[in-house]
C-alpha cells in the first residue's frame, strides 16, 4: 500500500482496508467465513515501538516447539528470502527496520522493529527518508546494531549472486529494474549504492530520484536485515545466517532439520512483536503433507508440541472437519494468497492459445485436487479479494468447470505442446491439469521439478517450462505490491524475476507509471481497471484460487495464528504448554 505523503509525518496513519472472508485466529478455535473490515496504521510515536511485546494469555516460556513440513526452506539469508515459510521463519532470527503489530485479528500496525519509527519522510516528498536506530540492539556475539550494519545488509542484496529476495529497495535507490547493473556490489564492498548513506551510526538514510512513498512498508520485508561484513559469507549464509533476532541457528542439516535456540544477547525490551517463548524451536523436514498432518492429529510425544506447516491435505478434509475434538487445535481463514497458472510467454506467444487455456480450465477440479472448498476458493482476477478497490470480473467467462467448446474454437483446429513444470511435491496437481487441458485439444507433456528448487527455476528467464503453477501473497495490500511487480517486463533479467509469465508490453508498462502516480487514496480503482486490461490484453496467466488456510497443531501449543500480511502460520506468538 502506498502511504499518502502528508500523512507519514506524525501521529498515526489509519488505513481502512476491506478484504474478503478471513477469520480471526488466535490458535484456539476453528475458523468461519465470516466478512471482515482490517484496519491498519503506522505508528509514528516511538513508544509503539518498543518492547516487551504484550504477553499472550496463558503463555509461558521453555520447551521445543516443531514445525512439520515436507521440504526445506528455499533460502535463510534474509536478503534472499521471498517464499512464505521464509517470511514466517525469518522474524526469530533476524530483525528489520520495520515490523507489524498483527495477532491474526484484522488490526495491524507498523512499527519500528529496529528504528525508533517507521521513518520519517524528511521533506514531505517521498524522497528523501531517515530512520533513527534504536539503542541497545544487537547481535548474536553481543556487537551493537549501527546503521552501518543495516545499510551493508541492503546493500549485499545487490549482488547478482544472492538472488531471490524482493526488490522494491534496490530498484527504487538505483531508480532502474537493472539495479545490479547500475551498482556492481562485488565492486564496491566498502561503500554504499548510490542514495542510501549512514550520517551517522543512528541514522540510516535514503535518497531517491522519485517519491516512494510506501517505503516504510517495503522497509518490513528481510532484506532490511543487519548484518557485520566480516560475517558476509555469500552463498553460504543461506546455510548459516548471523542472528539479530531472539534465536540462533543451532544446527542446520539441509532437508533434514534446522534448530533455533535462544539468543541471550536479543533484549525483549527493544522488540514490540517477539516473544521467544519456546527454549527451541526445530523444523523437521521429510513428512508428506498427509504424513506430517497423521502425526499432528495422532498427538504423540514432540508431535503434541508441533504445528502441522504443510496443512489439512484433501485426503483428510472431511475426517479433520468431521472431529470436533481436533477444532480447538485448528488455525483457519482465508488469505491474501492467489494460485494462478502462469503462462510463459516467451514460449507460449499465441494470445489466442493463452486465451484458450483461460476458457478450457476447470477450476473446481484442480480446487477438489488442491483439497476443496475448505482449502480454496475460486477467482478470475489477478489480484485477490483483499486488495484495496479489487472488483470482480471473469475475462473468459466459461464457468466453474470451463468452457472446452471455447476453447477449441480459439486453437481453431491446432494442438498446442506444451510443457507443464509441476513440483515434486505435488504430482497429482500436474495429473489434473494436463487431464483437463487435453479435453480441450492440448498436448501436456508433465516435468516434475524439485519442491525446494521450484522457487528459484521457475524464475530464470531461459527456463524449459511452457506452465507452471505460481501463488503470489501481496506484501502490503495494494495492487501496487501485485501488477508491477508480476506483469512489468521492463526488469527482466537472466534470473530472480518475479515476472514469471516474462510479459512486457509498452501500453501496460505506460499504465504502471500513471497509476503509481496518482495519490494513494485514489489508486484502488485504477489497479482493479488494470487487472481487467491485463488479463482482456495480454492473458498472461490463469487465476485459479484464493487459498483457505487450515492448520493443525499439537495439544501443547498455543498462540498460532494466521498473519494478517501473509496468510500463514505466525510464529512469533508461539508456546508450549508446561
Amino acid at each position: 500500500m502506498r502511504l499518502k505523503r502528508a500523512a507519514a509525518l506524525g501521529g498515526t496513519l489509519v488505513l481502512l482496508v476491506t478484504t474478503g472472508a478471513c477469520t480471526e485466529n488466535k490458535g484456539t478455535s476453528g475458523g468461519n467465513d465470516e466478512t471482515r473490515v482490517n484496519t491498519g496504521s503506522i505508528a509514528m510515536d516511538p513508544k509503539e515501538s518498543m518492547g516487551p511485546a504484550p504477553e499472550v494469555p496463558g503463555a509461558g516460556k521453555g520447551g521445543t516447539f516443531h514445525v512439520i513440513r515436507q521440504s526445506q526452506i528455499s533460502h535463510l539469508d534474509p536478503q534472499r528470502i521471498y517464499s512464505f515459510a521464509g517470511l514466517m521463519n525469518a522474524p526469530l532470527y533476524a530483525r528489520f527496520l520495520t515490523t507489524f503489530k498483527d495477532d491474526g485479528s484484522g488490526k495491524v500496525t507498523l512499527v519500528g522493529d529496529l528504528a525508533e519509527t517507521p521513518g520519517a519522510d524528511v521533506n514531505s516528498d517521498c524522497k528523501v527518508w531517515e530512520f533513527k536506530i534504536k539503542d541497545g540492539v544487537k547481535f548474536e556475539d553481543g556487537s551493537p546494531i549501527t546503521a552501518k550494519e543495516i545499510a551493508y545488509g541492503i546493500a549485499r542484496s545487490f549482488d547478482p549472486d544472492l538472488t531471490g529476495g524482493p526488490t522494491y529497495i534496490q530498484e527504487w535507490l538505483a531508480d532502474t529494474p537493472q539495479y545490479d547493473t547500475k551498482w556492481d556490489f562485488k565492486a564496491n564492498k566498502t561503500s554504499l549504492p548510490p542514495g542510501l548513506s549512514t550520517p551517522d551510526a543512528k541514522t540510516l538514510k535514503f535518497e531517491f530520484a522519485k517519491p516512494h512513498c510506501d517505503l516504510p512498508f517495503a522497509a518490513s520485508l528481510p532484506y532490511t536485515a543487519p548484518l557485520k561484513p566480516e560475517k558476509d559469507t555469500g552463498v553460504n549464509l543461506d546455510n548459516q545466517p548471523f542472528s539479530s533476532g531472539p534465536y540462533k541457528i543451532s544446527k542446520n542439516t539441509p532437508g533434514v532439520e534446522l534448530v533455533l535456540e535462544r539468543n541471550d544477547n536479543w533484549d525483549p525490551a527493544t522488540d514490540p512483536v517477539r516473544h521467544a517463548y519456546p527454549d527451541k524451536v526445530v523444523w523437521n523436514f521429510g513428512p508428506d503433507e498427509e504424513a506430517g498432518a497423521n502425526r499432528v492429529i495422532a498427538d504423540n510425544g514432540d508431535d503434541q508440541t508441533a504445528l502441522g506447516w504443510n496443512g489439512v491435505p484433501s485426503s483428510l478434509i472431511a475426517r479433520v472437519t468431521g472431529d470436533s475434538s481436533l477444532t480447538n487445535r485448528s488455525v483457519r481463514g482465508q488469505t491474501p494468497s492467489l494460485w494462478r497458472l502462469t503462462i510463459n510467454t516467451s514460449r507460449v506467444p499465441d494470445l489466442s492459445v493463452r486465451q484458450a487455456l483461460n476458457y478450457a480450465i476447470d477450476r473446481d477440479g484442480f480446487i477438489k485436487a488442491y483439497g476443496g472448498e475448505a482449502t480454496a476458493k475460486a477467482v478470475t482476477t489477478l489480484m485477490p479479494p483483499s486488495t484495496i478497490g479489487w472488483q470482480s470480473f471473469d475475462a473468459y467467462p466459461a464457468g466453474p468447470t470451463g468452457n472446452v467448446d471455447k476453447a477449441k474454437e480459439l486453437l481453431a483446429g491446432k494442438t498446442p505442446e506444451l510443457v507443464l513444470g509441476i513440483g515434486d511435491d505435488h504430482p497429482e496437481y500436474g495429473t489434473q491439469l494436463k487431464g483437463n487441458l487435453e479435453k480441450a485439444g492440448f498436448k501436456i507433456t508433465l516435468k516434475s521439478i524439485p519442491a525446494d528448487a521450484k522457487l528459484d527455476e521457475t524464475k530464470k528467464k531461459d527456463n524449459p517450462w511452457d506452465l507452471y503453477l505460481d501463488q503470489w501473497a501481496a506484501d502490503w495490500p495494494s495492487g501496487a505490491a501485485i501488477l508491477p511487480v508480476l506483469f512489468d517486463g521492463r526488469g527482466i533479467k537472466a534470473e530472480g524475476n518475479s515476472n514469471t509469465s516474462f510479459v512486457n508490453s509498452d501500453d501496460i508498462n505506460k499504465e504502471f507509471d500513471r497509476v503509481l502516480a496518482v495519490p494513494a487514496g485514489e489508486q484502488g480503482g485504477e489497479w482493479a481497471k488494470l487487472d481487467k486490461q491485463i488479463m482482456t490484453d495480454l492473458a498472461p496467466a490463469v487465476p485459479l484460487f484464493v487459498e483457505q488456510g487450515y492448520y493443525l497443531h499439537g495439544s501443547k501449543v498455543g498462540g498460532i495464528y494466521l498473519s494478517s500480511i501473509f496468510g500463514y502460520p505466525a510464529l512469533t506468538n508461539a508456546y508450549v504448554q508446561q
